[in-house]
């Protein structure tokens, strides 16, 4: 068994690094305001949000998704929502047919209408799946949000608004993404609840 006191001590470290990334989250409200519109402008015209994302990203993608076609806080129609990799099936023969790098561009496309908006989460902003379902959002004619790390890494120049987390910690940077995709989903539902 771990040392107790050296155990509660990490703990500590752990909750003070995630406050200290809390605390400069608010660098970022101007651009998530920006995503929230971009999401509404979308939907309010009949598009939606599609979300992509590898691992502990994807867990979170498919989070997002739920909070929009199910409810976050109040009760109303649902709104048109999709994780890409949600189809296991289609995720896994993509892959086995086109490579790993083409499981998200190819269900955007499948999926995807002009005017739609990619929600693409990458830690490391450089996930080649992730990069190849910005360029097919590009080629489709849908908006891009990216949800990174401190760079951006490749994504910074590649999405339409790119929420960078002032963070190098993986653990940190994927707590704050769910906060944004929190924050999104109690605006975005309060004001398409009114249309």
């Amino acid at each position: 068994m771990a040392n107790p006191i050296e155990q509660v001590s990490k703990i500590r470290t752990i909750w003070d690094e995630h406050l200290e990334v809390a605390k400069v989250l608010p660098r970022l409200a101007e651009d998530v305001s920006s995503a929230v519109d971009l999401i509404y402008a979308s939907m309010a015209s009949g598009g939606q949000l599609l979300v992509a994302g590898n691992g502990g990203s994807a867990a979170d993608a498919q989070h997002i998704a739920a909070e929009l076609t199910g409810r976050f806080l109040i009760e109303r129609r649902p709104f048109r929502a999709l994780a890409l990799h949600g189809n296991s099936s289609s995720l896994t023969a993509v892959g086995n047919d086109y490579g790993y790098e083409q499981v998200f561009a190819r269900e955007l496309t499948a999926h995807s209408r002009p005017g739609d908006v990619l929600l693409a989460i990458s830690t490391s902003g450089n996930s080649p799946n992730i990069l190849r379902a910005i360029e097919a959002a590009r080629e489709g004619n849908v908006k891009v949000i990216g949800l990174t790390g401190e760079t951006g890494g490749k994504m910074r120049a590649a999405c339409d608004l790119c929420l960078c987390v002032p963070t190098k910690s993986t653990p940190r940077m994927q707590e704050m993404h769910i906060t944004i995709g929190h924050t999104i989903c109690e605006i975005l539902e309060v004001r398409l609840a009114k249309l």
